[in-house]
């Protein structure tokens, strides 16, 4: 057990915790992810956070037994199974595809998810206000953004009359992104071209039709998009892209620019959810949190080297500029 706990401490950059005394009948809480433990250290450091709000430390009071699928979404089903198996007390989960894995794993065991689609529209809850069964937790609405990052997109490149939008088509959500997108490009009367990776290999032909066909690009929430974001922001700069992300960990990687939720806070929330069911609350009568604020982050380096201008009303009203 100090081992197990060490290793993750490292991994995660937490201080390990060398005096353990949670053991067999301490809570048991299961952490299924889509990305990785280095790619999603900052969030389970969130979790963890908001999970001592309630008072519960892991390795002290809680034991925590982390999966993570490194990106490849058709790992997630038996490692739902496999984390079921283990009877946890609660289940988290990490992104839209381990939601719905764990979902149809169980409809007993409390499940707390963090996921950027709707939640009510993906079938895990009955509405936002009244989940109405074993799933609850926290929606960035990431799916639903598509109308602020083209109006943003617009103003960074204002010469585009093609946009493209990178989706991955195996993810049931992809369609509501596309939907969102389209949406806001029609009424602005800019053309969409949608292009599709479904795996790692299909990235780098992805991004080449992009930019033989577009002069802008979104990439949709996704959970193989985000676990390979490095190679993600790399292909952007090879090809010279001007690119938009949901999340803020890209810009800081070298990306363009990014709006939507602060993942960090809303992992938080997964902690101090997860510690209530702990202490006897069900999914049921927990609502499902949404976020109040919405980031928006420019990487002026990399705007610099695309040879894109960011106006000045831009920088101000950017949350974080990156320099």
């Amino acid at each position: 057990m100090k081992i197990a706990i060490l290793v993750i401490g490292i991994v995660l950059g937490i201080s390990p915790v060398y005096e353990v005394k949670a053991d067999a009948t301490s809570p048991h809480v299961a952490f299924l992810g889509i990305r990785s433990a280095a790619t999603d250290a900052d969030v389970v450091r969130a979790f963890l956070s908001g999970l001592a709000e309630t008072g519960f430390i892991e390795g002290r009071n809680v034991r925590i037994d982390y999966r993570w699928a490194d990106g490849d979404a058709e790992r997630l089903p038996s490692l739902a199974q496999g984390l079921i198996q283990s009877r946890p007390d609660v289940i988290v989960t990490a992104g839209n595809g381990a939601a719905r894995a764990a979902k149809a794993a169980t409809t007993t065991l409390p499940i707390v998810f963090s996921i950027g689609a709707d939640p009510a529209r993906s079938g895990l809850v009955t509405t936002l206000n009244h989940p109405g069964g074993n799933a609850t937790g926290v929606t960035t609405f990431a799916s639903e953004l598509g109308a602020k990052h083209v109006q943003l997109l617009r103003e960074i490149v204002p010469e585009a009359r093609v946009l493209a939008l990178l989706i991955n088509s195996t993810a049931p959500d992809s369609q509501m992104q596309s939907a969102s997108v389209e949406r806001a490009v029609k009424a602005t009367g800019q053309k969409l071209i949608v292009v599709d990776a479904k795996n790692e290999s299909q990235l780098d032909a992805a991004f080449a039709t992009a930019k033989q066909r577009a002069a802008a690009l979104i990439v949709s929430s996704n959970g193989l998009f985000n676990a390979r974001l490095k190679d993600i922001v790399a292909l952007a700069v090879h090809y010279s892209i001007p690119t938009m992300y949901t999340r803020r960990e890209f810009p800081v990687a070298g990306g363009l620019v990014s709006y939507g939720a602060n993942f960090v806070e809303m992992y938080r929330y997964v902690g101090i959810y997860t510690g209530k069911i702990l202490k006897g609350a069900t999914p049921a009568e927990l609502p499902v949190m949404q976020p109040t604020k919405f980031d928006f982050v420019v990487n002026l380096n990399t705007a610099k080297a695309l040879g894109v201008t960011i106006s000045k009303d831009l920088l101000i009203r950017a949350d974080e500029v990156i320099q």
